[in-house]
């Protein structure tokens, strides 16, 4: 009987998975462990190799498809064997996602879920008519019945960010509804237009792993109302720090201690004491985490990607030196292992090494906060009624405004300037 080869799940927040290329052919044979396509997810390429020998029947989708975790993306089998689709696979992994659901303070099934997000519908304001008050798609359909509004919340955010005439616009969604989708779509013409203008420009294809920090930015930004905090920090006691332990580190790990190394210990001894940044908001619940496990963004030639140390706040400084410097070689080199992104808690992203002093970082979800860093410059400060030269930077921290508040925000902005400014603090 025929196999399926089916899209994995490869990590927990993984809900879905682009089909880069396909490695062989339909009717070619493959060795049980040899690769059959490269999948796309959360910014990492990994290779599906087939889990038992044989011939590849037929292939579901052309690469660049987008497919959700465990749908069947393939059919292994003997050569010119019948596929026999005897049961329908996607009916059941959405029972399956039902089950889960049960849990979820929104019970709903998985076509009513897809129907709500494709419309911007908060399932919380839809009566449910399944078991235990589960919301059906008919009841989805029901509601955006009941609706007389033309747009959806985000698609009219959209609208209004990106100055779009919504007169202008042909919605897709229930009724002739203007969703999300429609105003991307708009978006997407009018650039097209003016590119076409210009023969000179050089158009190259959204794919891969631009394409997918693309969508993620994207949801981000107008899922998650963003709020910017900035201070400014005066490094000078850690810049007589770094120069202290360059020597004991180098020798003890073989590699340079950088003040990044320093940013990531202050902030998980910071985020230790201020639990209410360390959470995320998932599927109406808020999730908060014990693990203090930092992320920091690195920079490739496809785009940037956020490996993970975990228990950062458990370690020493030599043992975030090391764990860091190991991993980013490894990615550098091509190694993108799965465990290396996995169990985030909160990110940094530091341009310090550019021309940079601020910036406003987008959130990474499904984590609620963010923090950027600027580069160290020496300027002049007033201190005790005289003027100095100190080493200055600044930090800017971008936090969810739906879960996190004002207040803790701000609490641990000042808790970690008082860290970095004393970094021995960070040893009490």
């Amino acid at each position: 009987m025929a196999r399926e080869v089916v899209m994995p799940k490869l990590g927990a927040t993984m809900e879905e998975g682009i089909i880069v290329s396909w490695l062989v052919n339909d009717g070619e044979f493959i060795e049980e462990g040899d690769p059959i396509a490269e999948i796309q997810t959360d910014k990492i390429v990994l290779e599906v190799e087939a889990e038992s020998s044989g011939h590849l029947l037929k292939k579901l989708y052309d690469a660049g498809s987008t497919v959700k975790v465990h749908e069947v993306i393939a059919y292994m089998g003997e050569e010119n064997e019948a596929i026999e689709q005897t049961e329908n696979f996607s009916e059941s992994k959405d029972n399956k996602s039902e089950e889960v659901n049960e849990q979820e303070k929104v019970r709903k099934t998985p076509a009513a879920n897809k129907l709500a997000k494709d419309n911007g519908v908060d399932l919380s304001l839809v009566s449910g008519t399944g078991p235990n008050s589960r919301v059906q798609k008919q009841d989805v359909e029901n509601y955006l019945q009941q609706d007389t509004s033309k747009i959806t919340p985000l698609a009219q955010k959209m609208v209004q960010d990106l100055k779009i005439d919504d007169k202008e616009l042909i919605g897709s969604g229930q009724h002739g509804k203007i969703t999300k989708k429609d105003v991307l779509s708009a978006v997407t013409k009018t650039t097209s237009a003016q590119e076409r203008e210009s023969s000179q420009l050089k158009k190259v294809p959204l794919k891969g792993m631009r394409k997918v920090i693309a969508e993620r930015m994207s949801e981000s930004y107008y899922t998650a109302p963003h709020v910017t905090l900035t201070t400014e920090i005066n490094m000078t006691e850690c810049v007589i720090l770094r120069k202290q332990l360059l020597p004991v580190i180098e020798k003890e790990t073989g590699y340079r201690l950088s003040y990044n190394d320093l940013i990531v210990k202050a902030v998980a001894h910071t985020l230790s004491k201020n639990k209410a940044l360390n959470i995320s908001l998932q599927n109406n619940e808020i999730y908060f985490y014990e693990e203090v496990n930092i992320g920091f963004a690195v920079s490739l030639d496809e785009g940037l990607v956020v490996p993970v140390i975990e228990n950062t706040d458990q370690i020493g400084l030599a043992e975030i030196v090391k764990r860091s410097k190991e991993i980013v070689a490894n990615i550098k080199n091509g190694k993108l292992s799965p465990e290396y992104f996995e169990n985030g808690t909160f990110t940094i992203s530091n341009l310090g090494m550019y021309a940079v002093d601020s910036f406003t970082p987008i959130i990474n979800q499904p984590q609620s906060a963010i923090l950027g860093v600027g580069r160290i410059v020496e300027k002049p400060v007033v201190k005790n009624g005289e003027v100095v030269i100190n080493s200055m930077m600044q930090l800017s921290l971008s936090f969810d405004h739906r879960v996190i508040d004002g207040a803790p925000a701000a609490q641990f902005m000042t808790d970690l300037k008082e860290n970095l400014e004393n970094p021995f603090r960070m040893l009490v």
